[in-house]
């Protein structure tokens, strides 16, 4: 997941920033609602504002379960949050029977009961909005939630940035809500819950987690010969991460190219032949820094004796125009080596983690192999 910062994108100035009736705040009001565009900033501090109770935490704390159980951040979109609430990125079961008062229901009232003359329509607009913005709630560390602890509320401030302002949620011993302005960091997302708002820009994708178990090649014996065997990634390990936690884990794109199934029988059949390019998207949470993740995805199939090298590639989204990597994979057909040349498209922007080409060698040295590549770690094996 990558912030694009401060971005302006609906319709109104989410700016009257008052306590629910039910405390007090330390936050600053501000002024009514009126017509203009609202940010990140905006909508932390809406939702500082709302009578969250613990419906609402368990609410988000299940959509980004859900989120990161389908390979993605945890995160959840307020797309989400205002059609189908406690759904994750991804799809999936949501809580049976629902929520006796979801989330939208409090941003509904909010805005409803803060809008200057507006009516159900000019609130329903305003949703849309929401709905379309690309924002979500990311919640970094949230497998430490203790199920009471209420959150801080903060959002991307961009730059590259490390530390921001949060409004810290709390209860009196009389049942008062009182927001404070706090500093946060990701120290502090670590050791308490911190709600994140920023913009979602993984849900285009589809990551490897999503394919596991299904028959469509990637985590499946999926050999077309007998005598060959089939290449799999067996792990990853990230040993550090790629982007400000404010803007969430980190997209590794792996990307393989060779010639599949290769079984020339004479030169000519070569002609017959032509490279295939594997692309798995995997996430990789803040909190799996420096843990060996186990995966079991086919990346190349029929792996013949007669392959030499593949191109291997291995990427850190961070979004830009196309371009792509100029590369070979080889053959060795009697005594005779055979390039063929093909692109690897990646974008401008991304973090190039490695790329190079790998020897046939190189993974028929051991039954799992295990190499640094860049800044990962990630094994093999011939299968």
């Amino acid at each position: 997941m990558k912030s694009h910062y401060f971005v302006l994108a609906a319709l109104v100035a989410l700016s009257c920033l008052v306590a629910c009736n039910k405390g007090e705040s330390n936050v600053d009001s501000g002024e009514p609602y009126s017509s203009g565009n609202f940010n990140l900033k905006d909508v932390a501090k809406m939702l500082s504002a709302l009578p969250l109770e613990d419906e609402q935490l368990c609410e988000v704390f299940d959509a980004v379960n859900s989120s990161s159980g389908n390979g993605y951040d945890e995160e959840y979109m307020l797309r989400d949050l205002l059609s189908t609430p406690g759904a994750g990125v991804g799809g999936g079961a949501t809580k049976a029977g629902g929520y006796s008062t979801p989330l939208k229901d409090l941003i509904a009232n909010y805005l409803a009961g803060n809008m200057t003359k507006a009516g159900a329509a000019d609130v329903q607009a305003y949703l849309d909005e929401l709905s379309s913005s690309q924002m979500q709630i990311y919640w970094p560390y949230s497998e430490n939630w203790d199920g009471r602890t209420f959150p801080i509320i903060t959002y991307d401030p961009g730059y590259g940035a490390t530390s921001n302002v949060g409004y810290e949620i709390s209860y009196t011993s009389e049942g008062l809500k009182v927001v404070d302005s706090v500093y946060v960091d990701e120290n502090v997302a670590a050791s308490r819950p911190v709600w994140v708002i920023n913009k979602n820009d993984d849900s285009g994708f589809t990551p490897l987690q999503m394919y596991l178990g299904t028959k469509d090649g990637v985590s499946t014996k999926a050999t077309t010969s007998e005598n060959n065997k089939d290449l799999y990634m067996k792990s990853f390990t990230m040993l550090r991460n790629y982007d400000p936690w404010f803007a969430g884990g980190s997209e590794f794109f792996i990307r393989c190219g060779s010639i599949n199934d290769f079984k020339a029988k004479k030169e000519e059949d070569l002609k017959l032949y032509t490279p295939s390019i594997t692309d798995l998207m995997i996430n990789v949470k803040r909190s799996q820094l420096g843990e060996e993740i186990p995966y079991d995805a086919v990346l190349i199939t029929g792996w013949s004796e007669d392959l030499d090298k593949i191109a291997f590639m291995v990427t850190e989204d961070d979004g830009g125009e196309r371009t792509s990597w100029k590369c070979e994979a080889t053959v060795k057909f009697k005594s005779k080596t055979y390039g063929f040349d093909f692109e690897i498209p990646f974008n401008q922007n991304d973090d190039i983690v490695w790329r190079g080409q790998l020897t046939s060698s190189y993974f028929l040295k051991d039954d799992v192999v295990k190499g640094r590549f860049g800044d990962v770690n990630i094994s093999f094996a011939l299968e």
